[in-house]
């Protein structure tokens, strides 16, 4: 099926807007899910937390996620893809006022669920939507926005924790109205959260959305100014999509299954996709970098400052991934992420391997604390440049039109799952040793490799409705 995009770029700038705004769910979803990081020791201290308790307190986000993305392709089936995204908007705005202003660390993991409710379902919606109304040519590049917006929420969330911090003395002391810095880490939410539920309430629905509801007169209008497309393409762009849906009930479960049982194969690739994602550990650096830093002999400080040049880095390969994504293909990208990581993350093991225990906690002998630090950037690299972009690019376009919302659902459902083992997992395997859980998420990397050669799919430069089961 031929391609009908009408600019050999990025489409209309309509587009892009588009996709920005669609992204900023991205944003927040990075800010909710990072701002822990620099609140982890002060919560910890305060509410007198053991190791599991505290791991649960970080995580519990994740389960949110989980249920929130679990729920938002049938809630974007029924009411659209920008409804939708306002409904996240409201619970990130609810989660960060209430996660400031806890008195215990219940409230604290109540608010928490809330927020990722919301981070789940702008996981999600976001994705799919961006996919939905950007041309083929360029759809990589304008899916990777959500991976460049969740990278630039983390960043912002490190930065503003450190800041923070840095204004206060200390995460736990106090600052403005007698509130401990923490908090205000949390109330931080507040700002983007409102503005996603602004610039998302001037957003088009999502044509496929439309044509799904049978209203193909106003599909066929936001085609029209998105992709610029002249009457016998844009009815051609129109029937194409109405023949790929084949249906217009509303896609549940049970089309996910083949029909002597099973699971669809599409559906197993974007499963495994998300659970490799998390297995390799890369949010152990972001929810837990600071507390690692400072456990190896390095001030908080200092630890804050190392966890968002580590952030720094991520956005800037994540703007190579950018670049590459749309000429390279997404397979050649998770090949080298997958032989990278691998490769780093041993060496991580290896260095943790090294440390000694003492009356101030692990050190690491002279000259391997560098070597881990390098390791751990690199790390960040080789996830930055694959795993983070890509893997989000394929779960908004590689499912058929009449399963994409629920298919992306259930995958993005069983990543937020997957990354909450591993972020509650992780101070009890650190507790065991640090090399342990290194080693545990370099083995996980290279599993990653070889599912990549033996079963990921390139979908650069298809249509949304040449995707197959």
């Amino acid at each position: 099926m031929a391609s009908t995009t009408a600019h050999p770029a990025l489409g209309s700038a309509r587009v892009v807007l588009a996709a920005l705004a669609a992204a900023l769910g991205g944003f927040l979803f990075g800010f909710d899910t990072a701002v822990i990081n620099g609140t982890v020791d002060a919560v910890r201290a305060q509410f007198a937390l053991g190791a599991q308790l505290t791991g649960f307190a970080v995580s519990c986000a994740l389960v949110g996620s989980a249920v929130g993305a679990w729920y938002a392709g049938p809630l974007a089936d029924r009411v659209g893809r920008v409804l939708t995204m306002r409904v996240a908007a409201l619970l990130l705005l609810a989660s960060a006022l209430g996660c400031g202003l806890v008195y215990g660390v219940w409230d604290l993991i109540l608010w928490r669920f809330v927020g990722g409710l919301g981070v789940g379902m702008a996981s999600v919606i976001a994705p799919a939507y961006i996919a939905e109304v950007a041309p083929a040519a360029a759809r990589g590049r304008l899916g990777s926005m959500q991976q460049l917006a969740i990278v630039l929420g983390i960043f912002a969330a490190l930065l503003s924790d450190a800041w923070l911090a840095a204004l206060a003395g200390g995460a736990s002391k106090p600052l403005w109205w007698g509130l401990e810095a923490w908090r205000w880490m949390f109330l931080a939410l507040a700002l983007p959260a409102v503005l996603y539920g602004v610039v998302t309430a001037r957003l088009p629905e999502s044509p496929r959305y439309l044509v799904a509801r049978g209203d193909t007169a106003r599909a066929g209008e936001v085609l029209r100014r998105m992709l610029g497309l002249e009457a016998e393409a844009l009815e051609r762009k129109v029937a194409d999509i109405r023949d790929s849906l084949r249906h217009r009930e509303r896609p549940r479960l049970r089309d996910l299954l083949k029909p002597g049982g099973g699971l669809l194969p599409v559906v197993w690739i974007g499963l495994l996709l998300s659970v490799f994602q998390q297995f390799v550990g890369i949010n152990v650096i972001f929810y837990y970098s600071a507390t690692l830093w400072r456990s190896v002999g390095f001030s908080e400080a200092d630890a804050l400052t190392i966890t968002v040049l580590t952030s720094i880095t991520n956005v800037l390969v994540t703007l190579v991934a950018f670049s590459l994504v749309d000429k390279v293909g997404r397979k050649p990208l998770l090949v080298v992420g997958s032989a990278g990581m691998t490769a780093t993350l041993a060496v991580m093991a290896w260095c943790f391997s090294r440390a000694t225990v003492g009356p101030t906690g692990l050190t690491l002998p002279e000259g391997i604390g560098p070597v881990a630090l390098v390791a751990a950037n690199l790390y960040v690299v080789f996830f930055g440049v694959s795993w983070g972009p890509v893997v989000w690019v394929l779960l908004g376009e590689m499912f058929p039109n009449r399963i994409r919302a629920i298919a992306l659902a259930v995958a993005a459902a069983a990543q937020w799952l997957a990354n909450f083992a591993i972020t509650t997992t992780f101070p009890m395997l650190a507790e065991i040793g640090l090399s342990f859980a290194y080693g545990l998420y370099a083995s996980f990397a290279l599993l990653s490799l070889v599912f990549v050669l033996v079963a990921a799919r390139e979908t650069k430069g298809i249509e949304l409705e040449d995707m197959r089961d």
